[in-house]
């Protein structure tokens, strides 16, 4: 075990100092929070890929596998479903961009709710960044140790302080730059689990597929959730709404297509790795198990993969928290702004490992408290009060806490099984915030 944890030391250590020396140095504000080359932006394939890996996070890809062994093939297109948020996104930010002529979400909401509504705004954006540090890196931390351990600790503050290092370095530029070399790493290392998983004599992919029931029960309350919060979600991501502003509009949005369809199609193909745990009777955490199950170099591979997705994830939270700040919020529109930025996301966002956060909740609960979004960017192109935007993005919080405290009416709950409560919570939610964001309009007429 300790050759183990050694080997896993050497791949944290040695594929950030890597990443850190091929990373290109930011020397302007540009190449810092715009990722020019040249003053060339990014193409569609650079941008699909790193919308991918950026979504296909250690986060994700961990709640992809447990939910294979909770639900079977189900729960991964469960978590999978959450993808259809880069179509939506794409589509509606385009429009954004080509009809209404913004060049940011934060430019929007000022235009049409004035500069408090693009306050409140980027607090739920804050929210959304100090989870992704966390959420991520804990997933690190349990591959080198038991909660609460010193193994785990240290491999989560060293893991996230060598990511730092290199996010310094180029801001955006390196993010998407070193997203590219991970995407193309994490498909390598995909192939590789998913040969020796299916090489094994009683687990076939009929039986794979097999594997689960399609009911309520059994993982699609949080299929139809996923898909109601896709039309919220994305918008309070700014690593998915920064990249939409970034290359022409044509291209930013095909590239957003096909992010869809082969990031639904990475998490499908990962949640395997839960399904095969779930038919081998594992308990605990599917990857992990799955990996020590298949010996030291499957338990590496799969350690590998998870450093190469929380790594392009964190450095996007990072470049993603100093454009927030430096350009949005136009609080100091230079690198060392940016970078200063990183630093104090990179501490506070690691402050709720220490407090027992659980990974789940990152997405389910954050992705409820913002369904208040969802009127504002469906209904983009309505002439709307100002007011609208509060009412509707109160009621999504409001909804959020219901969910949070367990307060929400079981009456108004209609199926069963776990992620019920979370399903019903959405759908009424997200008619109450339509219903309050028309409203006044309704009442000026």
């Amino acid at each position: 075990m300790d050759d183990i944890y050694l080997w896993q030391w050497i791949l944290v250590i040695s594929s950030s100092l890597i990443l850190f020396f091929i990373s290109p140095l930011a020397k302007t504000t540009n190449e810092f929070f715009k990722a020019t080359h040249r003053k060339k932006a990014p193409n569609g394939f650079m941008l699909a890929g790193s919308l991918i890996i950026s979504w296909i996070m250690a986060k994700s890809i961990t709640n992809a596998a447990n939910l294979g062994l909770s639900f079977g093939i189900v729960g991964g297109f469960a978590y999978a479903a959450y993808y259809l948020s880069f179509a939506i996104a794409g589509v509606i930010i385009y429009n954004i961009r080509t009809k209404g002529g913004f060049h940011s979400i934060h430019e929007f909401l000022t235009s049409r709710f004035g500069k408090g509504a693009m306050r409140l705004f980027s607090v739920l954006i804050i929210i959304r960044l100090f989870n992704e540090v966390w959420s991520n890196t804990m997933v690190i931390g349990s591959y080198f140790g038991e909660i609460g351990t010193q193994g785990y600790f240290w491999a989560i503050i060293v893991f996230t302080v060598l990511t730092l290092a290199y996010a310094l370095k180029g801001g955006l530029s390196s993010s998407i730059f070193t997203d590219v070399i991970q995407m193309g790493l994490f498909a390598i290392l995909l192939v590789v689990i998913l040969g020796a998983i299916f090489s094994s004599e009683d687990f076939t992919v009929s039986k794979a597929v097999s594997t689960g029931t399609w009911s309520f029960e059994m993982g699609l309350n949080l299929l139809f959730a996923a898909l109601l919060q896709c039309f919220s979600y994305p918008f309070h991501d700014p690593v998915l709404t920064d990249r939409a502003f970034i290359s022409n509009p044509k291209t930013t949005r095909q590239s957003f297509f096909w992010a869809s369809i082969f990031g639904a199609l990475c998490i499908v193909l990962f949640s395997i790795i839960g399904v095969y745990a779930k038919t081998q009777n594992m308990e605990g955490q599917a990857a992990v198990e799955v990996g020590k199950a298949f010996g030291v170099v499957i338990l590496l591979v799969i350690n590998f993969i998870m450093v190469t997705s929380a790594a392009s994830t964190l450095d996007s939270t990072f470049s993603s928290s100093s454009k927030l700040v430096a350009i949005d919020l136009k609080l100091g529109k230079n690198l060392k702004t940016g970078r200063l930025v990183m630093v104090a996301v990179a501490i506070l966002g690691t402050i709720p490992i220490f407090l027992g956060a659980e990974i789940l909740s990152a997405t389910t609960v954050s992705g409820t408290m913002v369904i208040g979004l969802t009127p504002i960017f469906l209904f983009w192109n309505l002439k709307t009060p100002k007011i609208s935007f509060y009412l509707s993005v109160i009621c999504g919080i409001v909804f959020g806490f219901l969910l949070v405290f367990n307060s929400f009416p079981e009456q108004l709950i209609f199926t069963t099984g776990k992620y019920a409560d979370l399903l019903w919570v959405n759908v009424w939610g997200i008619l109450s915030c339509i219903i309050l964001y028309v409203l006044p309009l309704w009442i000026k007429k």
